[in-house]
């Protein structure tokens, strides 16, 4: 992807360059015959029909709510490039371009593009945990010369040939993203690049048009749409056309804006967008063209921030029928002792399966017992008593997955718990992975000499279950 929104000027490299490249490019047939248009909209109706019959796409559940960073490259990277990206970058999401017309990764004789882009590349990016973004690039606005593939901005009939030809794009859309087996209900993006005039009537209201048809024929097929542009042309457009004439195109589910300010968040000025709209279905493209280098892997990217379907989503979990487990801090506590924290010692042994006893609040020979052979099996310092480290595996204990910026669920929880025990007490447990969670465990691998990523891999899991700090 790569628009001009305001402030930045930054060359586009995701979309197929004009053939003309440095000059004008004349413009042919700006008034298609109405005949024209109504042999396209019968053809259009004729292949979403085809689409239908063909039955639905493949059953998936409502996806869960995410919070956090993704990048999209030209192509889509090779397997062993995004395994390497898995486990020392930042990123959950990953943009992949299925196809259109103005799509740039095609195969040349110096460029292979991307052959391995297929249903398995797919299965497997998502069974590791990776949230695919696909984004198809098709014809442009009508006065935005630079492209060769361009929206027909005949208004006649409310502009049916651009409310067609967005319905076409969306059933090649749709077809490319049941071949690659990505779900129903998944999020297909149109790539509307920015730059064009807002002030050319016709030029705007086709692209409406367009991606209005596209919406609609996206959604009648069983997934969702997006829609990728600048914030301050194709999005904002969008926006001010929903607020002063509502109903007049259909919107997508999620909006994909470029504004390069830096900042990996989802705020977008209320001079482009109100705040209202989009809340919870957005994904900001901060940076472009950033050349990055993760596990000694480098490609050239565009940086995103995505909140889409509401966020991440904090777990509810209750241990042992809701015992207050977090405090401020987490005495070494002895025989005798009563109160709270030892009810919460109490619960995290019984989880452990080293204690059998009543969760009475009470620190007696039982409990002294339990943390003995707690201790003994962790190989820490058997002492009865849960100093710093026996606190730390304690809460560490569990299933070991991958998590990252925006992992949400019961590992973050007891990952929050085990490094706010281990003295990093910045951490909020809130089983959301934040920025500030993975600044900690960047401190935490940097102190015990650690891979530095910020991400929980299994050696950092290893470290707190041993009550290492």
């Amino acid at each position: 992807m790569c628009t001009n929104p305001p402030d930045v000027s930054v060359p586009c490299t995701r979309v197929v360059p004009p053939r003309s490249r440095g000059r004008t490019m004349r413009r042919t047939s700006v008034r298609p015959h109405h005949a024209r248009v109504g042999v396209v909209v019968v053809a259009v109706l004729a292949f979403c029909a085809s689409l239908l019959s063909a039955g639905p796409a493949t059953a998936a559940a409502k996806p869960a709510g995410f919070t956090g960073y993704a990048f999209d490259a030209r192509c889509a990277p090779t397997q062993s490039q995004m395994d390497s990206w898995l486990t020392s970058s930042p990123f959950w999401g990953v943009g992949i371009y299925i196809g259109g017309s103005m799509m740039s990764c095609r195969p040349t004789v110096t460029d292979p593009g991307q052959p391995h882009l297929d249903a398995t590349w797919v299965s497997r990016q998502r069974a590791k945990g990776w949230r695919m973004l696909p984004i198809w690039v098709g014809p442009q606005a009508s006065c935005h010369t630079r492209y060769g593939d361009r929206i027909d901005p005949d208004p006649t009939g409310s502009y049916a040939a651009a409310d067609a030809r967005g319905r076409t794009e969306a059933a090649a859309a749709v077809s490319r993203a049941r071949e690659l087996g990505l779900p129903a209900r998944s999020t297909l993006w149109y790539d509307l690049e920015g730059g064009f005039d807002l002030e050319n009537d016709d030029c705007r209201r086709s692209a409406l048009r367009f991606l209005s048809g596209w919406t609609i024929a996206v959604r009648q097929l069983g997934y969702r749409s997006g829609v990728y542009s600048s914030v301050s042309a194709g999005i904002h457009a969008l926006d001010n056309a929903d607020n002063l004439s509502p109903g007049s195109y259909a919107m997508p589910d999620q909006v994909w804006y470029a504004w390069y300010n830096g900042r990996p968040d989802v705020h977008i000025s209320s001079q482009w967008v109100r705040a209202t709209s989009w809340r919870g279905q957005r994904v900001h493209q901060y940076q472009a063209d950033t050349p990055a280098s993760y596990g000694g892997v480098a490609l050239t990217i565009d940086r995103n921030f995505m909140q889409v379907d509401g966020g991440s989503k904090a777990p509810k979990v209750k241990l042992c029928g809701g015992t207050r487990m977090d405090f401020p801090g987490y005495p070494k506590l002895k025989k005798g002792d009563r109160g709270g924290k030892v009810k919460a010692l109490q619960c995290l042994l019984k989880r452990n399966a080293t204690y059998r006893g009543r969760l009475d609040a009470k620190y007696d020979r039982d409990v002294v017992r339990s943390v003995k052979s707690f201790q003994r099996k962790h190989r820490l310092r058997v002492t009865g008593r849960p100093d710093t480290a026996t606190w730390t595996a304690l809460f560490a204990q569990g299933s070991a997955p991958l998590l990252k910026v925006g992992s949400a669920g019961e590992p973050t929880l007891r990952l929050q718990r085990s490094l706010r025990a281990a003295g990093y007490t910045g951490v909020k447990p809130t089983g959301v992975l934040t920025d500030q969670t993975a600044s900690a465990v960047l401190r935490h691998q940097k102190k015990l000499g650690l891979k530095r990523t910020g991400i929980v891999t299994p050696d950092v899991w290893a470290s707190l279950k041993r009550g290492r700090r």
